[in-house]
């Protein structure tokens, strides 16, 4: 069963920017990355997507939820994976009429600071606004070699093989103009795992939408286990190729600019 939980009716003046976090068992992070979250900027909202989290994390959040009207939760029956739980909460965004929608990890490796730069890109120029590990002034902190080695190589393989023109091609630290969100075709995307990020990136590309990376400090995670494992990376080798034979084999669709935020829409 999936449980969205709307505990305020909310104007459609409200309706700017929703912040979608994905969780399995981060209740250590979450409170407090809701709390950094919310005190970058009062545009910004949060939808935590939980996939029954055994360690309470959708418990927490729910509880926020009923006192604070700038969360929400969406309860899933279990661990679906990160891609699945970014496209359900990219859908609550558009249902609810949001003109911008952000994405982020709970673990505080994509810190919130970095989240009114990336709107401002979106407000401004860019269809999609990248945090980016792998451009100048970008960098990761206290990761190992292997795992650098892993993660840039992981990027350059999918820059080249999908004719990217980005370098972080593997980040999840994003903020879209909802036009983007409508015009691709969400159903389509058949990804979960990390392999998500790489191919929303080479779908909007495909589409003709700008891509725009913003450098960001990414440490490694606070508190908690990483997600990350041989499976979720081979899982994203292999996404690659089948986006690269699918294109061929496929006419590409007409570029399609995502229009401007409606200028009916102002955060009171």
């Amino acid at each position: 069963m999936i449980q969205e939980s709307l505990p305020h009716p909310v104007s459609v003046s409200q309706q700017y920017c929703l912040v979608v976090i994905p969780t399995y068992n981060e209740a250590l992070n979450i409170l407090p990355l809701i709390d950094a979250v919310l005190a970058q900027s009062d545009k910004l909202d949060v939808l935590v997507v939980d996939d029954n989290s055994p360690d309470g994390t959708g418990d927490l959040v729910e509880a926020l939820s009923r006192e604070n009207p700038r969360v929400r939760v969406l309860r899933r029956a279990g661990k679906m994976g990160l891609g699945t739980a970014y496209l359900a909460g990219f859908q609550v965004a558009l249902q609810h009429n949001y003109a911008f929608v952000c994405q982020m990890d709970a673990d505080f490796s994509h810190q919130p600071r970095y989240l009114p730069g990336l709107l401002a890109a979106a407000e401004t120029f860019a269809d999609v606004a990248i945090g980016s590990r792998n451009i100048h002034g970008g960098k990761v902190e206290n990761w190992s070699l292997v795992r650098q080695l892993i993660s840039r190589g992981g990027s350059l393989y999918a820059k080249l093989i999908l004719g990217l023109p980005i370098h972080d091609v593997t980040g999840g630290f994003k903020c879209f103009r909802a036009g983007v969100l409508r015009q691709l075709d969400l159903a389509a995307v058949g990804s979960n795992g990390y392999a998500f990020q790489v191919e929303m990136n080479f779908r909007c590309h495909q589409a003709g939408f700008t891509l725009l990376e913003l450098p960001i400090t990414f440490p490694d995670r606070v508190a908690g286990q990483s997600k990350m494992s041989s499976r979720i990376v081979k899982e994203a080798a292999i996404m690659v190729l089948r986006l690269r034979v699918k294109a061929w084999f496929s006419p590409r669709p007409p570029a399609r600019i995502a229009a401007p935020a409606p200028s009916s829409v102002h955060h009171s």
